[in-house]
């Protein structure tokens, strides 16, 4: 039995990586080997690696969700397969994976993707529930943070430039994603963060606002005036963090290949 299961009852296969999300980051890895050796058709590794490295860290932002929650009470996360990093469990796969791809190649933007459904009845205190809330942006921050480090040390941006224009462009999507996902926008993780706290007056309201939650920041984004504001923040958080957002434009661009 022990060598059977972990804690609770749950099975020692659903802490396993899946078999997507291990093949996600080989994808990853070998497309950047790929990329920094100016092997083959450039502008398809960087899409691929670009891509590739956007999918794994969609898995591990709900990862963070289910481990947290699971570490704080919820046990039925491990059940619904949250804990195998498999990107076809967080949620609706078109909603969840296609969407938010699609908003990267065209917009270049790191939209939140995937969803974990935690039984917040299992977990004690408000605390609880918005570090839970937390911890998948806060991947996010760490992803954009590390991929911010070659520039800030001053990587020979000459040598390799391609890859480095990859790296600059994923670090750009981590960045939007950790500012989206923080907003106190209804149904998303900021708005999560702070709905315990509310009375139950505004939970309500909450509550009626939350399904609508994301449909609401894609208008706002589409906004052009709106809109720009957003890029501009980026633009001057990144230069504070030290990430080139002039590369990461660059890289943007690189990575559709269908274009000339």
């Amino acid at each position: 039995m022990g060598e059977d299961r972990l804690v609770l009852g749950v099975p020692r296969a659903a802490f396993r990586p899946s078999p997507i999300f291990l093949a996600l980051v080989a994808l990853f890895v070998g497309s950047g080997v790929f990329v920094w050796n100016d092997a083959g058709y450039l502008r398809l590794g960087v899409f691929v690696f670009v891509v590739s490295g956007w999918l794994v860290s969609l898995c591990l932002h709900e990862y963070a969700h289910a481990v947290v929650a699971f570490r704080f009470g919820d046990h039925e996360v491990a059940h619904r397969g949250y804990l195998t990093l498999n990107p076809l469990k967080y949620s609706h796969p078109l909603l969840s994976i296609v969407f938010p791809v699609v908003a990267v190649l065209l917009g270049g933007i790191g939209l939140p993707g995937g969803a974990v459904w935690v039984d917040r009845h299992r977990i004690p205190g408000r605390a609880r529930h918005t570090l839970v809330s937390l911890s998948g942006p806060a991947t996010n921050v760490v992803f954009a943070l590390l991929l911010a480090v070659p520039f800030v040390i001053g990587v020979d941006l000459v040598e390799h430039n391609v890859f480095w224009l990859g790296v600059a462009a994923l670090g750009f999507l981590q960045l939007t994603a950790s500012v989206l996902n923080l907003l106190p926008v209804p149904g998303l993780d900021g708005g999560n963060m702070i709905e315990p706290w509310l009375t139950p007056q505004w939970r309500r309201m909450y509550d009626l606002f939350a399904p609508y939650g994301f449909l609401l920041l894609i208008a706002l984004l589409w906004n052009p005036r709106l809109g720009g504001w957003f890029f501009d923040g980026i633009d001057a958080l990144g230069g504070v963090l030290g990430l080139p957002t002039d590369l990461s434009y660059a890289g943007l661009r690189l990575l559709r290949f269908w274009q000339t």
